[in-house]
């Protein structure tokens, strides 16, 4: 029997060749992975400020460094505009020159040198329009996308990580704690979150931290609940009784041999809850209960489609956006559950 047979495969091989073997989850990972790399790099991508620029024998890099508007001849000391066509036929005139990034503005860039009522519709100098403050809706959409990704990322790793240890401590121990714990998770849970959002978002000045921090307060109770189960049961097998009557800590053994067995619906339900804290912050965006107005946000893309309903640009590039993002974490969802159903050959 050849080495590459599944009776030598062990458990997690099996399960990433049934990942691999559905190509639509396949396909969507590797499309969300690598959509979510090329974000990370929105400064090179999408940004005012040359990358390099080569002016009179000298090397300066704008993007990393802020240079006065004297540098490059002009007649302030300000920060120069490198939108001024008068600044870039200075940097550009003769054997000087400068690379752009393939999208040449912010999220926050306002060209006031366009000659177009905002909101503009799309064209060769905006790609996707502006918005009713004339800042370029690519640039938003690009850094309002990675926003939301790593929002959604830290958001998810907190409610794991509390939903693992809740779950885990109930489940094993049982008794008192699990009782104990129970009552306060459905006590906790009947709390009207909105109204929460609502009232500290009055008192306090909105952000990203703050948002992941109130969030956080009750993600974590969902996958509690599957973890306790997985826990609840997997503490009466033999191998969990043969590890206690040996003296193995409590630590070790929650650690070493539940733990990973309990991984499964952790593991199965990540894309769905990423693609439920991305729809959480874009509706509290719209809602203007999320982060600061500058900040870019696929929500307040979508606030502004709303109140500028000629502005059909506006609101159609943000809905591509989302959907296709909810719809490649579905698929990669819809994958991996299959892919851990140990009832697939």
């Amino acid at each position: 029997m050849s080495a590459a047979s599944p009776v030598h495969l062990s458990a997690k091989q099996r399960a990433w060749r049934r990942f691999r073997s559905n190509r639509r989850g396949y396909v969507s990972l590797w499309t969300f992975c690598i959509l979510f790399g090329l974000s990370l790099f929105a400064g090179v991508l999408s940004n005012d400020k040359p990358l390099v620029v080569y002016y009179q024998g000298h090397y300066y890099f704008p993007v990393l460094k802020t240079y006065p508007e004297t540098a490059f001849g002009g007649d302030f000391d300000s920060e120069a505009d490198y939108l001024d066509p008068y600044i870039r036929d200075k940097i550009t005139a003769g054997r000087n020159w400068a690379i752009y990034p393939p999208n040449p503005y912010s999220y926050n860039t306002i060209n006031y040198f366009s000659s177009a009522p905002n909101p503009a519709p799309p064209s060769s100098v905006d790609l996707l329009g502006t918005d009713d403050r004339g800042r370029d809706v690519l640039a938003r959409l690009i850094y309002g996308f990675r926003l939301s990704v790593i929002f959604a990322l830290m958001l998810t790793t907190v409610g794991v990580v509390c939903g693992i240890i809740a779950g885990a401590l109930q489940g094993y121990f049982g008794g008192r704690i699990d009782l104990y714990g129970q009552r306060f998770m459905e006590i906790w849970g009947s709390m009207p979150e909105l109204y929460l959002l609502i009232i500290f978002a009055s008192i306090f000045q909105p952000s990203i931290m703050l948002l992941v921090v109130l969030l956080s307060l009750f993600g974590w109770m969902p996958l509690a609940y599957y973890v306790r189960a997985e826990f609840l049961r997997g503490r009466n097998m033999d191998y969990v009784r043969a590890a206690q009557a040996m003296g193995v800590s409590s630590r070790t053994i929650m650690w070493r041999h539940l733990l990973p067995n309990a991984m499964t619906p952790v593991v199965t339900f990540l894309p769905f809850r990423i693609s439920g804290a991305i729809v959480a912050l874009t509706s509290l965006d719209f809602l203007g209960l999320g982060v600061p107005p500058s900040t870019p946000s696929l929500g307040e893309l979508l606030a502004q489609g709303k109140n500028n309903i000629e502005a059909w640009w506006l609101s159609l590039s943000t809905f591509v956006v989302l959907v296709g993002t909810l719809m490649l974490l579905i698929f990669i969802g819809e994958a991996l559950r299959e892919a851990f159903d140990t009832r697939r050959g």
